[in-house]
C-alpha cells in the first residue's frame, strides 16, 4: 500500500517548528508551471571521476532550483579526498543511487553525518550503500543542503531535501523494484538527527508541492539512527557545530525543543533502532538515552545497543571492535520486523 501524504494529514492540526512554514514563493514572480512527473534534467555529478562511486546513478532531488532560495550558487560540489571523501557547496541536492544485484524489495535512505557543516560520504554514506546493497537492499545516500551555506531556510532546508527525498523513492518504487512499505532511513550523528526529524515529524508541510510525487508520504517505514544527535535541550547540548547551526548559540527553549528529535516522538513514529558507544563525547549516551525512553512512552518499536568503547564516527565498525557488530545486528532487525524478505 503507498501511503498518501493528505490521507495522513487529514483532521491533524499543522505544528510549525523553527523556520518550518511553507516556502513562500515572491508576489513579484510569477507562478512556475511544474511536471506533472518529477524530471531529472541536466544532472550535476556530485563526485570527480577519481572519487570512488563516481559513476553511480544520480536523480536530482528538485525540478528546478530547492525551495526558499540563497545557497551557495556553485555549478559544481566541493569534494575532499583528503578528509576520507566529505562533500559540501550542495548547490543541487541529490540521491546516489546503489542498486543490487537482486533486490528484495526493501529501499533505505542514507544521511552520513559532518555536524550540518559538510557530509560525511566517504565513510558514512557509500560504504554504507554498498554494505546494504549486498544485502539486497536499494539504497539511496542521501546529498543534502548544508544549513550553513547561506540557505534562506536555514536549518529546515536539509529537511526539505529529506522529506523530497522519500517522497521520489515511493514515486519511482515500482521503478526499482522496492515495496512502498518497506523504505526506511539510516542516519549518522548529524545525518542520525536529520533522519531522526524525518521519521517523526515527517507529514509538516515545508515546502509547496512541486508535482505529484509530494502528494505521498514522506514518512518512512522504519529508522536507523546510528551515534545520532538527538536534542538541542539543556544540559545535553553539547554538539557544537549542530546546535550553533540549528539554533543558535543561545536559543529560546521552544526552538531547543522544536529541533528535538525526542520532542516530536508520537504514535504513528514508525520503528527505530539505535546504536552507540559509551566513550562517544560529542553525541554523548543521553541522546539515545532520551530517544528511547520517548519511544517507549509513545509505544513505539525501538532496540538500542550501548557499547562500551567506539568513540564518534565509526562508520560501519572498525573490523574487530565492539561497534562492530552493528551492522549484523541492524539486519536481524530488520528480518524480525517483516523488512528483509527473500
Amino acid at each position: 500500500m503507498t501511503l498518501h501524504r493528505r490521507a495522513l494529514l487529514a483532521g491533524t492540526a499543522t505544528v510549525l517548528t523553527g523556520a518550518g512554514t511553507r516556502a513562500q514563493q515572491s508576489d513579484l514572480q510569477p507562478a512556475l508551471r511544474l511536471p506533472v512527473r518529477p524530471q531529472t534534467g541536466d544532472i550535476v555529478q556530485p563526485l570527480p571521476k577519481s572519487a570512488p562511486g563516481s559513476d553511480l546513478e544520480v536523480i536530482d532531488l528538485w525540478p528546478d532550483l530547492p525551495p526558499g532560495g540563497g545557497g551557495p550558487f556553485r555549478s559544481e560540489y566541493r569534494f575532499d579526498e583528503t578528509l576520507t571523501g566529505v562533500i559540501t557547496a550542495v548547490a543541487r541536492p541529490c540521491l546516489l543511487v546503489i542498486r543490487p544485484e537482486r533486490p528484495n524489495g526493501a529501499g533505505v535512505l542514507i544521511a552520513a553525518g559532518g555536524g550540518y557543516l559538510r557530509i560525511d560520504i566517504g565513510n558514512e554514506g557509500l560504504p554504507v550503500g554498498q554494505w546494504l546493497a549486498r544485502a539486497g537492499i536499494t539504497a539511496f545516500v542521501l546529498v543534502y543542503r548544508l544549513p550553513s551555506e547561506e540557505w534562506r531556510d536555514g536549518p529546515d532546508a536539509p529537511r526539505q531535501d529529506a522529506q523530497r527525498a522519500m517522497r521520489l523513492i515511493r514515486w519511482k518504487a515500482e521503478e526499482y523494484g522496492l515495496d512502498p512499505d518497506r523504505i526506511g532511513v539510516l542516519g549518522f550523528s548529524a545525518g542520525g538527527h536529520l533522519m531522526g526529524v524525518t521519521a517523526t515529524d515527517a507529514e509538516q508541510d515545508l515546502y509547496d508541492d512541486m508535482d505529484d510525487a509530494d502528494g505521498l508520504s514522506a514518512r518512512p517505514s522504519f529508522a536507523g539512527l546510528i551515534y545520532p544527535i538527538i536534542t538541542m535541550r539543556k544540559p545535553f547540548d553539547r554538539t557544537m557545530s549542530s546546535r550553533r547551526v540549528l539554533v543558535g548559540d543561545d536559543p529560546p527553549d521552544a526552538r531547543r525543543r522544536a529541533y528535538s528529535v525526542e520532542v516530536q516522538v508520537n504514535e504513528r513514529t514508525p520503528p527505530v533502532f539505535m546504536v552507540q558507544a559509551s566513550d562517544d563525547r560529542i553525541a554523548v549516551t543521553d541522546h539515545p538515552l532520551l530517544m528511547y525512553a520517548a519511544l517507549r512512552a509513545a509505544k513505539v518499536p525501538a532496540e538500542m545497543h550501548l557499547f562500551e568503547r567506539g568513540g564518534h564516527g565509526f562508520g560501519l565498525g572498525v573490523p574487530g571492535s565492539p561497534a562492530a557488530a552493528w551492522p549484523a545486528l541492524f539486519m536481524a532487525w530488520m528480518r524480525g520486523h517483516g523488512l528483509l524478505k527473500s
